[in-house]
């Protein structure tokens, strides 16, 4: 039986007793929560951890997350663990975010990575829309088969999008059969994890923070063991972007989180504050 899931978050500031506070409000329906509201940096920013209490999906399996955020509103969005594609028997599992954020707003959307299963017939959709003076950061970390268990991924297919309409569009289809792109140097050369970090501004950004985050990424990722097979652009005006190969996810994380922490710092004065559920 196929689980149909989907959950709405919607996030508003709010001022409380004098005091400005960013409350979410959600609905969910399925198999698909989200855990209470944290603020362990203050009543600005709301932690939230998304919960698929089945632990991964499987063929006809659809989870469909919205998330709007009111102006001002800060939030910042993770998982608790890995979230997993198993093997299909013909039908495409699908997992589809849609984010719209209003003027001022800023999100944050770190979920812990994603593994594709061998046999699997995944499709993994994000689409982010920005107001002007809105604010994101965000990441994806694709693990094929398990790495760390010597389980190739031999067959299927995984396709993903992130979407900013109208200004960046990357999509790809991940077949386990294309060795040209798995294995080739211009690809994925052999490695079998892909993490991609993005800031990205509703607007252009000045030359000054731009490059300053681009110079953060790239001082990240000196002597690093991923030096060789990271790499930070900007592929527009109001976006920078760092992708990261790796044989393993635990180091990939390690540098995503580094680079993010820097540029929280750098972006928006704010130190990094690392959510309890990537330390258990």
């Amino acid at each position: 039986m196929a689980w149909q899931g989907s959950l709405a978050l919607a996030y508003r500031r709010d001022e409380i007793h004098g005091a400005a506070r960013t409350v979410v409000h959600d609905r969910h329906d399925g198999p698909l929560r989200v855990l209470a509201s944290l603020y362990p940096e203050g009543p600005t920013v709301c932690h939230n951890v998304l919960v698929h209490p089945p632990g991964g999906l499987v063929g006809g399996d659809v989870l469909d997350i919205g998330v709007t955020l009111a102006p001002d509103a800060h939030a910042l969005i993770t998982t608790p663990g890995a979230t997993r594609f198993y093997r299909s028997t013909g039908a495409p599992a699908t997992q589809r975010l849609h984010a719209v954020l209003a003027e001022g707003a800023r999100l944050e959307w770190l979920p812990l990575e994603t593994l594709a299963y061998s046999g699997c017939i995944a499709q993994n959709t994000m689409r982010f829309g920005l107001a002007p003076s809105a604010e994101m950061m965000g990441w994806d970390v694709l693990a094929l088969g398990l790495p760390a268990s010597d389980q190739a991924f031999v067959r299927g297919r995984f396709t993903q999008s992130i979407e900013l309409p109208g200004r960046w569009l990357e999509r790809g289809v991940i077949d386990a059969t294309d060795a040209r792109l798995l294995d080739s140097p211009l690809g994925w050369a052999g490695h079998r994890v892909m993490g991609t970090l993005w800031f990205a501004a509703g607007g252009a950004l000045p030359a000054i923070r731009r490059d300053g985050l681009l110079d953060a990424a790239r001082a990240a990722t000196q002597d690093n063991a991923l030096q060789a097979s990271a790499g930070a652009t900007s592929v527009h005006d109001g976006i920078v972007v760092l992708r990261v190969l790796a044989p393993r996810v635990e180091p990939l994380m390690t540098l995503l989180t580094r680079v993010w922490g820097a540029w929280r710092e750098l972006a928006w004065q704010l130190p990094a504050c690392t959510p309890r559920v990537w330390r258990t």
